[in-house]
């Protein structure tokens, strides 16, 4: 299916891995150029490589968006490079799986400036560009801890309340200028970072990893884990024109297994 964004450009921030390397990859395939930004060059080499092979541009830049001057650098290299952008999936995230008894102040503000701040600070620079051609798309990625209680993800839930906030305030005053913002909440997507939550539940249960994560997906009424295709498709589907009416939403792929009802 065409999605109608060939020639178009994103930035796609944590983009070498997990979600973010498969919504680089997605949107490749559609003839998007990409420029992705993480930690490790060696996985943005060879993630770049794999953009690529879509006959596309792809753009890597070594990154730690919990630094202000790492994310001003990215995304000024990134709009040099491009010579513009259309699409800004904001998507680099880090946690760390405890308890709140666990999690220090350290903790909190780290997971802040990782994802609530460096998605501010990316809008704050990316929305300007998009809002002067008249036509953009910014994805945020958050995540079901935003709707839900969760013992192991506190900071999780404080953060992604946060970005589904920050989606529908942005969403308004881009409304005008022809600019969607809306906002895909994941549930247990199978990532590195998913398992080490499923490693600390093992540990605290005193249960195998595999018990522990089989357990979890009793809990999904589709019956498996979400992967990261799955989240990256529907972070296609709000890059397109196809959803030209759509903005200020915040959508869960989480297999059904949220149980808050959202009006």
């Amino acid at each position: 299916m065409d999605f109608q964004l060939k020639g178009r450009t994103a930035f796609v921030t944590g983009g070498s891995r997990g979600i973010g390397r498969a919504v680089a990859l997605k949107l490749a395939e559609q003839g998007v150029n990409v420029a992705i930004c993480g930690r490790t060059l060696d996985s943005l080499q060879a993630t770049a490589a794999d953009i690529r092979n879509f006959g596309v541009e792809a753009w890597p830049f070594q990154a730690d968006v919990s630094k202000r001057e790492d994310v001003e650098r990215f995304a000024e290299q990134a709009l040099t490079a491009a010579g513009g952008v259309d699409i800004l999936v904001n998507n680099a995230v880090t946690s760390t799986a405890a308890p709140f008894d666990e999690q220090t102040d350290e903790l909190f503000r780290y997971h802040i400036d990782v994802k609530l701040m460096a998605y501010i600070r990316l809008a704050r620079i990316i929305l300007p560009h998009l809002e002067k051609k008249g036509w953009g798309r910014i994805v945020n990625i958050g995540g079901m801890t935003a709707r839900i209680v969760a013992p192991l993800r506190v900071t999780n839930g404080v953060v992604n309340a946060g970005v589904a906030n920050f989606t529908k305030q942005l969403a308004t005053r881009a409304a005008k200028a022809g600019v969607t913002i809306n906002c895909v909440h994941p549930g247990f997507t199978a990532t590195e970072r998913v398992m080490q939550i499923f490693r600390r539940e093992a540990e605290d249960k005193g249960v195998t990893l595999e018990e522990a994560m089989a357990e979890r997906v009793t809990e999904i009424p589709l019956g498996r884990l979400i992967q990261p295709e799955d989240m990256a498709n529907a972070v296609l589907f709000f890059c397109s024109p196809l959803a030209a009416m759509v903005t200020g939403q915040c959508i869960a792929v989480d297999g059904g297994s949220g149980e808050s009802v959202n009006y």
